[in-house]
């Protein structure tokens, strides 16, 4: 299951040990676009809420550092 980790200074959009992390997120919009990359279409709504994705820090609104 990919997991996010937010509100800890970065947020990392990660899976299972095996893969490569897929980027750092500094938005909910970017774990959207990391989503439609590996080709699943989601709103912004349907990924805060979706009990495929595990929050772990703050959840998915709240993001620490601002994008650069």
């Amino acid at each position: 299951m990919p997991s996010i980790h937010s509100g800890s200074g970065s947020s990392a959009w990660t899976g299972p040990a095996w893969e490569p992390s897929l980027g750092l997120a500094h938005s909910l919009a970017d774990v959207v676009e990391f989503l439609r990359r590996a080709g699943l279409e989601v709103s912004e709504y349907e990924a805060a809420r979706s009990p495929l994705i595990q929050w772990r820090g703050g959840g998915p609104y709240v993001w620490v550092d601002p994008p650069p």
